[in-house]
């Protein structure tokens, strides 16, 4: 999709009205994005972070509540693991729908109505979680919490739309990190809930977020705005579907976010499980969880910048091969029952995971434009180019991050089987350092031998 008609002045374009609806959107015009476009976006941006953040949280909210699932709840640790999961798998599933909701309804629309739709598992949970409910039930709920995974998929495409190529890693990183931050907002929160309160109250940890949705929804109706001429010509997603750098970006995407997302949902559990000498209670696994989600989120905007910077295949690259240094970190840790190099070795992961999730999101606008370049060096016209891939990359950002967060899920499961079958998790780290030594030959093999791609 395209909001950037062609430039035929230098003049800034006139200030959006009341209801919020640019016609005019030239982010690539630099006398534009000086006089009225950085300042529009910036405030866009703001506003897409702060309800990224509140579906985030939202999305996270049972990386948090299996931790107070005590004996009353009947619940054992596999089908807490299969609680994580499930919110995974709904929200990963939404992004597709939520990519396309953008062009549908417009970036600000959207916003307000995913903000809006954030109410329902945090009132379904309001009222049902408590001891007695049936498994059944828990899992319906983890399901309804899946559509605080879709708004990283609009949101990411909307903001897409207002920042200049050469902005783009830096804007797209903080917008998904400030996202991000959701995750280890929500397990601060269950930590001070369990402190304050104890593992018998977990209704707080749902409730505060009430409010919270009402204002940023309201806020985001009243300061973001609507791109005109933003629904895309032809059918972008089947197009992108038949592209290789689709499968490829998606599988890199599995790697990082895939990694962000599934850590952070499971890393309590994994601590309650494996080590359960030293954290006997859920509030102590609860005042380590956050720290790896925290430094993650803060990586991201870093990824971005370093991919703006250095390339974002060679940044990618080499996070992948320091990914697999910190699996087989946390292998060998397993194997010595080393806390304090376990804790060092996800702590590593979840840093690493963000960099790569803002390196490896840069490569999707990088790769289209390097494209729009060689057919516009073949003599098509240079706007009807960029138009195209600029359509074909937030596409390309729906899928990706809808495969991407299957990784979560894939996470969660192997955790799952890994306890069931042998009470240790070494098998499921065993299959991240695969994994990761595969991402890293695809991004070495699909953009730098070819580095004319990126």
């Amino acid at each position: 999709m395209n909001p950037v008609p062609a430039p035929t002045a230098s003049a800034p374009a006139p200030a959006p009205a009341a209801r919020r609806r640019i016609d005019e959107w030239r982010p690539e015009d630099p006398a534009f994005w000086a006089a009225t476009g950085a300042r529009v976006a910036r405030r866009n941006l703001l506003w897409s972070v702060v309800c990224e953040h509140i579906g985030f949280s939202v999305w996270s909210l049972w990386s948090v509540l299996v931790l107070f699932l005590g004996p009353e709840y009947g619940v054992d640790p596999a089908g807490k693991f299969l609680l994580t999961a499930v919110p995974t798998l709904v929200g990963a599933a939404l992004r597709l729908p939520y990519t396309v909701a953008v062009t549908a309804f417009g970036g600000r629309t959207w916003t307000v109505l995913s903000a809006l739709l954030l109410l329902l598992p945090t009132a379904l949970l309001g009222v049902l979680l408590q001891p007695g409910v049936s498994y059944g039930t828990l899992l319906v709920t983890a399901a309804a919490a899946g559509v605080g995974g879709g708004n990283f998929a609009s949101s990411m495409a909307n903001i897409n739309a207002f920042y200049p190529q050469r902005l783009k890693g830096r804007a797209l990183g903080i917008n998904a990190g400030g996202g991000n931050l959701g995750v280890p907002a929500v397990q601060l929160l269950g930590l001070l809930v369990l402190a304050a309160a104890g593992a018998g109250h977990p209704r707080p940890v749902v409730l505060v977020y009430v409010p919270l949705i009402v204002l940023v929804a309201l806020g985001a109706a009243l300061r973001m705005d609507n791109l005109s001429g933003v629904r895309p010509a032809g059918r972008p997603l089947r197009e992108v579907a038949r592209h290789g750098h689709a499968w490829a970006l998606s599988l890199l995407y599995i790697g990082t976010f895939g990694s962000f997302i599934g850590f952070g949902f499971a890393f309590g559990q994994v601590l309650l499980v494996q080590f359960p000498d030293a954290f006997p209670t859920p509030v102590r696994a609860a005042s380590l969880t956050f720290l790896g989600p925290l430094l993650g989120s803060l990586a991201r905007p870093l990824g971005g910048h370093l991919a703006d910077r250095r390339g974002g295949a060679r940044v990618t690259f080499w996070t992948f091969a320091a990914m697999a240094a910190g699996a087989g970190l946390v292998l060998v840790a397993s194997r010595e029952g080393s806390l304090p190099l376990f804790l060092a070795g996800f702590v590593l992961l979840f840093v690493l995971s963000g960099l790569g999730n803002g390196s490896a999101y840069k490569m999707i606008p990088a790769v289209y434009r390097a494209e729009a370049r060689r057919r516009t060096e073949r003599g098509e016209d240079a706007a009807a180019a960029d138009a195209r891939a600029h359509r074909h990359a937030n596409a390309l950002m729906g899928i990706a991050g809808a495969v991407g967060a299957l990784g979560g899920v894939l996470i969660n499961v192997a955790f799952r089987q890994a306890f069931l079958a042998g009470g240790t998790g070494e098998p499921a780290y065993l299959a991240f350092l695969a994994w990761y030594v595969l991402c890293l030959a695809v991004t070495w093999a699909v953009y730098l031998r070819r580095p004319d791609t990126v």
